[in-house]
């Protein structure tokens, strides 16, 4: 089975001058982990890395070092996904494996067995101001029901207005920033999203 619904706040649209208050102020808020698009330190806390570069293989011990305790890179950034979740691996971090929108889920797949999570991204990473694509949903549905026991996260523009669709689909790892990180009351969203997940999810158990 998946790991359970959790919640991770995107630190991308944090204010980067007081990065550790507010992760510290997002997990006191209820988040299960953090979610970091450009740097990471060591700490109590649950750091996942999605690192969106071109060069993913000469970041992998660097982040280790930086107290990641996953590294999630993007298939179309390596010719060798294989042996970069093997590198992850032997580096003490668990591996996640992320597509961008124009990417068939099929691609995906060859790795599923091998990898911690599966990312699909619900925009065009590296842009702001996008609209969520539900049209990206099909795609976790389809991982949801060929790898039932693999986490899926999603990440872009996802709050509680779109959430359900995510939840519905199958996903059960949500990334959230400016619905969380702008909110006046953090811990009401993470548990709005954090319900809506896991209601999803049992009924899927229920479904079966």
């Amino acid at each position: 089975m998946a790991s359970g619904c959790k919640i991770g706040p995107s630190i991308l649209n944090s204010d980067l001058a007081s990065l550790g208050a507010e992760c510290l102020w997002v997990l006191d808020s209820g988040a299960d982990y953090l979610h970091l698009d450009a740097s990471c330190s060591s700490g109590r806390s649950v750091f996942y890395m999605h690192m969106m570069v071109s060069k993913p293989e000469q970041w992998v011990k660097p982040m280790a070092v930086a107290g990641a305790n996953q590294y999630t890179f993007h298939l179309e950034a390596t010719e060798n996904p294989g042996a970069l979740i093997k590198d992850t691996r032997e580096n003490g971090m668990k591996v996640g494996l992320a597509i961008k929108p124009g990417t068939s889920v099929e691609y995906l797949a060859p790795w599923a067995n091998q990898i911690d999570m599966a990312l699909v991204m619900t925009v065009e990473p590296g842009f702001g101001g996008q609209k969520f694509m539900e049209d990206m949903m099909p795609k976790v549905h389809w991982l949801r029901t060929q790898f039932p026991s693999l986490d899926i996260e999603v990440d872009g523009r996802v709050g509680s207005d779109t959430v359900h669709k995510c939840a519905e689909a199958g996903a059960n790892m949500i990334v959230s920033g400016s619905a969380i990180m702008r909110s006046e009351d953090p811990r009401s969203v993470i548990n709005l999203l954090r319900n809506v997940c896991s209601d999803a999810a049992q009924k899927r158990s229920l479904d079966r």
